[in-house]
């Protein structure tokens, strides 16, 4: 889920078609249920069965240095890590250039470029680079914040689950055999420090507690950190020859677990659309991009936006928002449509790229 690449398949067929899945292939997990727990029982949601379809469990940490060894050492790509002062230039003109000062001898470097990528997520240069009069920024807050814990102790279950209790959410996803990911709600902007060892374990049994389920197995905390739930898209992803992918261009707060896929889909389309463009002449997939994306990008913001009710209801302190999220979790649990409506939202788009 959350920080996860390849979730819905996808994903993984777009790697292996651009040879790049080889990482993948050797250590990738393929889930075919996850399960909710609420009113103290287990719900088990086989979204194989809905769909056909798997969830690929592909951790950031390791998808991002497999990608960087094939540039770097198969495909001799060059790559510059910790420059500074990076500065984007001309990008209405058909000679953009980025400018940077070298971190080793403090030079200032130009990159004379026909097109530039700004792939330098939420806080790079490229999303500041685009005028205020050409872009609009579009942001909503959940007020909410997670807890992010890895925990050196082995997965308590053999899928994701989402524990939904009047005391938070809690999430439980296996990293390794011998790692596991939790997340527990909290106030936005929590102190790590204020969740010692004991609160946590403590909470985290009573969250994700259910008839039948064995405790969650403890281990030393070696991740604890607080994300504030937000999301925001910005409309337009191109100004000029700049072309904004992953979080440069859109968030989507881990509730949905859509960030990685979202930037994934952003780089094959927009690499798809430079080859076109410099091999062949052919400007379509460029002039179609920005909107492509968008619209992808908006539906995860909204299935976002419906998770989280379904996740924080109960620890709204809301009676409506907690009746309410309730109700969305039963239907998902006794009605097969809405379950196959959820399985598709949850595993994302099924068109190919």
């Amino acid at each position: 889920m959350p920080g996860v690449a390849g979730q819905t398949g996808l994903s993984k067929h777009a790697l292996e078609r651009r040879g790049l899945a080889a990482g993948l292939s050797a250590r990738v997990q393929a889930h075919d249920a996850c399960e909710f727990r609420f009113d103290g029982e287990r719900y088990r949601f086989r979204y194989h069965e809905l769909t056909g379809r798997h969830h690929y469990v592909y951790p950031q940490p390791l998808l991002v240095p497999d990608l960087v060894r094939e540039y770097a050492d198969v495909r001799g790509g060059d790559l510059r890590f910790g420059v500074r002062e990076v500065r984007l230039h001309d990008l209405e003109t058909d000679r953009p250039s980025v400018s940077y000062r070298c971190p080793r001898t403090g030079e200032r470097r130009v990159i004379h470029c026909d097109f530039v990528a700004g792939c330098d997520g939420a806080r790079g240069v490229s999303r500041e680079a685009v005028p205020a009069s050409r872009a609009t920024l579009a942001r909503h807050d959940y007020g909410i914040g997670w807890l992010a814990l890895l925990a050196e102790a082995p997965p308590s279950a053999d899928c994701v689950v989402f524990g939904v209790h009047p005391r938070g959410f809690a999430g439980h996803m296996a990293r390794s055999p011998e790692v596991t990911r939790y997340y527990l709600q909290c106030p936005p902007g929590d102190d790590p420090e204020n969740w010692p060892h004991e609160r946590v374990w403590a909470e985290l049994r009573e969250r994700l507690g259910a008839a039948g389920a064995p405790a969650p197995a403890e281990g030393r905390l070696i991740e604890k950190r607080v994300l504030d739930m937000h999301n925001y898209v910005v409309s337009s992803m191109e100004f000029g020859r700049l072309f904004l992918a992953g979080d440069a261009a859109h968030l989507t707060a881990p509730i949905a677990a859509k960030g990685m896929n979202l930037a994934l889909h952003d780089a094959f389309l927009l690499g798809d659309a430079l080859v076109a463009r410099v091999t062949g002449g052919d400007a379509a997939g460029l002039a179609g991009y920005s909107a492509a994306c968008l619209r992808r990008a908006w539906d995860y913001q909204e299935f976002s936006q419906w998770l989280s009710g379904v996740y924080h209801g109960a620890a709204s302190g809301d009676p409506y928002h907690a009746a309410t999220g309730l109700a969305r979790l039963r239907r998902l649990v006794t009605s097969p449509a809405a379950a196959r409506a959820f399985a598709e939202q949850y595993l994302g788009a099924a068109d190919a790229y």
